[in-house]
């Protein structure tokens, strides 16, 4: 940087450049739309030479060139690096004569440029990356109709760019969701695969045909869970409104009212789906052992999360203790309350008739953690 000129270097330089670098066109190969641009532009303007000039730090490259083979010049001898320096047309209608161009060795040398006329691709944040131009060996006239097509024709390079970033950071997203959606299905079947593992153990199903109906409602909770979970290209979900989808779900599945109630706020899209798993397994379990409306309820405090499901049915048995259930259902909530870092207890509703079964949950729910 140090061989070019200080007044040719904008004051935002390197925040320029990183918008350079973000549209990732320096040293791609040719191409027809770019290229459609310069030759429409040597014709509107008459002229043997159109090119769509990219600034870098120490060269102007050049993505379309109509009417010249170089490929790029340095940065210094460059009338684009003066172009990029504002918003206007830089024009040169005779450059011998003009007191801005006299000592230029694209004009003083053999290449003898007389004419010159560029606007700069700026960006919608402001940063000009380069310059369309017309040059010509000639001096000639210009007119602002002709400095108006030429600033069309430079929107229209923009657009191109702005097009294949879109489309870029759009296939980078689709590609990262697509590795998080095959981590997501993997860890799917393998709490499939633990369900089924527990459920052949089991010594409470009466035959094989109630072991296959448990199974195939444990699989279509685990869908259940996924079709609620819309988390887009985030890290963290609003754990609240999860609940109320599943909920809703779960209400008209269970035939009971299911209300969800609680605090706001985000935990990790890691933790959504073993949450979910764990609400669809409390909600029908109170749904099937207890009676009345099931009010699903998810606090968070500092660093305390908690969730809890209860139920007006006639409460629990005296000296219940959840460990030492041989039931499926409470393996099933058992394990997924150690996964997710978490304690069980369960109690009377406080509020009246019922059972509450309360999971507090780890601190790396936390998605900021």
């Amino acid at each position: 940087m140090s061989a070019i000129s200080l007044n040719i270097i904008p004051e935002n330089e390197a925040e320029r450049m990183a918008a350079v670098h973000r549209y990732e066109i320096l040293d791609t190969p040719s191409d027809g739309s770019f290229d459609r641009v310069t030759a429409l532009a040597a014709r509107r303007f008459g002229v043997p030479i159109s090119i769509i000039s990219i600034v870098d730090h120490d060269r102007i490259w050049f993505k379309s060139r109509h009417g010249v083979d170089v490929q790029q010049i340095g940065r210094d001898p460059g009338l684009c690096a003066s172009a990029i320096l504002s918003s206007d047309a830089h024009v040169l209608v005779d450059a011998s004569t003009d007191v801005r161009s006299l000592t230029n060795p694209l004009v003083a040398g053999d290449f003898g440029l007389r004419f010159y006329a560029g606007v700069p691709l700026q960006t919608s944040d402001g940063f000009n990356l380069g310059t369309l131009c017309v040059i010509d060996k000639n001096p000639r006239p210009v007119d602002q109709a002709q400095i108006d097509d030429l600033k069309d024709l430079a929107s229209l390079v923009v657009d191109q760019l702005e097009l294949r970033l879109a489309a870029r950071q759009a296939l980078e997203k689709a590609e990262l969701m697509a590795r998080e959606i095959d981590h997501r299905v993997m860890n799917s079947l393998h709490f499939v695969s633990g369900l089924l593992t527990m459920q052949s153990r089991s010594t409470a199903a009466a035959d094989a045909s109630a072991q296959l109906r448990e199974a195939a409602t444990r699989v279509a909770a685990v869908a259940r869970v996924h079709r609620n979970f819309y988390s887009g290209d985030t890290e963290e979900v609003s754990c609240i409104e999860f609940l109320r989808r599943l909920a809703a779900d779960l209400s008209e599945i269970c035939g009971v009212e299911v209300e969800v109630t609680g605090d706001e706020g985000t935990v990790s899209t890691t933790w959504i789906q073993p949450i979910g798993l764990l609400t669809n397994e409390l909600v029908t379990n109170a749904a099937k052992h207890g009676a009345g409306k099931v009010t699903v309820t998810y606090t968070a405090e500092g660093d305390a999360r908690e969730l809890s499901v209860c139920d007006e049915g006639e409460g629990l048995p005296k000296g219940f203790d959840p460990t030492a259930t041989s039931g499926l259902g409470m393996k099933v909530i058992s394990s997924l309350v150690k996964q997710l870092g978490g304690k069980l207890t369960v109690s009377d509703n406080p509020l009246g008739r019922g059972a509450c079964f309360r999971a507090a949950l780890g601190t790396q729910l936390d998605a900021h953690s």
